[in-house]
């Protein structure tokens, strides 16, 4: 019989939390041999939180929608006891690295004070169903490869032992949560996995990232700024093979270890630029598109890092997982997804869809 699953996703009204969402909910029982019999998808609705990216689930009974703050650890632990939840994955999160230069406060406040309080009230929780018999509760904590700091381009890839170096408001507070996911494994052995991941990119991304703001901005014939000389190198992960890792490391995952999540996929910005200008030339060949007429090279911002690369095979190696994308093949499913959904990105840009979820639209 399948291992019966009932998750709590935090955050999964975002871009990488919906795309886990309809994994979950989807593909999840047959690659896993799981039965997620409910999802709890709680989320606060920030500027980047859309309910639109969960249209498709409106009439799945097994996906329950939740507004609400990571800040306010009572309502989540109440959420846990109503639901029966015997899994968390936490993924919200402020994540926008310029966004945390201009006011770091909300990050500290969302990523590292919300982070604790739902490792404490998991942590009640997770002691009351341990006393009453039940002690397969599981805690999946969700952070990124910028805590670990920045690449020269002759250093190994990061690895799970890598020490943290973080460089910017966004990449402290993220640091700063993954050791309170490590303390309370150790300190009070809560069952903690923790994973931390490359540079997403496919459906559902806030069109303020790289990827499908140059994809917009090519289809519209717009400059594509791009910061310094473009030598920025980054590792490239399609969103849904991070799913599927996630899912994995929640299953699968030994308590208390840390799984990197990497696309095996490093690419300079300048080149990715490039791609995406093909990738859309291949979609809509009347466009016509070219570099020249295209790229402008802005200001760079303050501490950007240099280079970041994940070295994922322990994942690879411990828990069965692989990228099934290359990022030529994730690429071009993303330029596809993002002009078939053209509606969905003029929504997001005339803020239609906070109008929507306010009632007022």
């Amino acid at each position: 019989m399948a291992d019966e699953k009932r998750i709590l996703v935090t955050g999964g009204a975002g871009f990488i939390g919906s795309n886990l969402v309809h994994y979950l909910l989807g593909d999840a029982g047959r690659d896993l041999g799981i039965n997620v019999s409910k999802v709890v998808n709680l989320d606060k609705l920030t500027y980047a939180g859309n309910l639109s990216n969960l249209a498709a689930l409106k009439s799945d009974p097994r996906h329950v929608f939740v507004q609400a703050d990571i800040l306010d650890g009572e309502g989540f632990a109440k959420l846990l006891r109503e639901h029966d939840i015997n899994a968390v994955m936490h993924l919200a999160a402020e994540s926008h690295v310029d966004r945390s230069i201009d006011g770091p406060e909300e990050f500290i406040m969302t990523n590292f004070v919300g982070t604790f309080r739902l490792l404490d009230a998991a942590l009640k929780y997770h002691k009351e169903r341990v006393a009453a018999g039940e002690d397969d509760f599981r805690f999946l904590h969700v952070s990124t490869d910028e805590v670990y700091g920045s690449l020269s381009p002759t250093d190994p890839a990061f690895t799970e032992s890598t020490p943290y170096q973080p460089n910017s408001p966004y990449s402290a507070s993220k640091a700063g949560s993954d050791h309170l996911a490590r303390a309370y494994v150790h300190t009070f052995k809560m069952p903690v996995v923790t994973t931390n991941c490359s540079n997403n990119y496919g459906p559902f991304q806030f069109p303020e990232k790289l990827m499908p703001l140059m994809i917009q901005k090519v289809i519209r014939g717009e400059k594509l700024p791009v910061y310094g000389d473009g030598s920025n190198v980054r590792d490239w992960l399609y969103v849904e093979d991070h799913a599927r890792g996630l899912a994995m490391a929640l299953v699968r995952g030994k308590i208390g270890e840390v799984y990197n999540i990497g696309g095996k996929c490093e690419m300079k910005n300048i080149d990715v630029v490039h791609a995406i200008i093909n990738a859309v030339n291949r979609e809509r060949p009347e466009l016509k598109r070219t570099a020249e007429e295209l790229i402008t090279y802005v200001t760079d911002r303050p501490g950007h890092d240099r280079r970041y690369a994940i070295d994922c095979s322990k994942i690879e190696n411990e828990l069965g997982w692989q990228p099934l994308q290359t990022f030529a093949s994730g690429l071009q499913k993303s330029v596809r997804w993002y002009l078939d959904n053209e509606t969905w990105v003029k929504d997001i840009e005339s803020k239609k869809y906070q109008l929507e979820r306010l009632g007022q639209g």
